[in-house]
């Protein structure tokens, strides 16, 4: 903790802060077994407060330049909103169980 907060101002702490990051660093392409098909989820619902949390916080990652919007995507996965506690906020997850289990295994797991 100590050295996290002497080198604070290395690291950033919110989007906006890496305006810019290349998505290269972080994009890939995931291998699928055979036999298994593209997987679009149904819709999740969600209470109108949390969708409207969820819309705050994607615009914020579309602004950041984090995501953008899908085209044609072949595999559709639900947004699962989980609200922090203390603060209210929302953290954007995605359930990619159907992915996952059409996803080779390999030496990191």
């Amino acid at each position: 903790m100590a050295l996290l907060q002497e080198f604070r101002d290395c690291f950033a702490w919110h989007y906006h802060e890496m305006p810019g990051l290349d998505r290269q660093l972080v994009e890939h392409k995931l291998p699928i077994k055979e036999g298994y098909l593209p997987v679009k989820q149904a819709r999740r619902r969600m209470s109108m407060d949390t969708e409207l949390k969820v819309k705050e916080e994607i615009e914020r990652l579309l602004k950041a330049g984090f995501i953008r919007p899908a085209i044609y995507a072949d595999w559709l996965a639900n947004i699962v909103p989980v609200l922090k506690r203390k603060t209210g906020a929302v953290r954007i997850c995605v359930d990619y169980r159907n992915l996952n289990e059409a996803s080779p295994k390999d030496e990191y797991l």
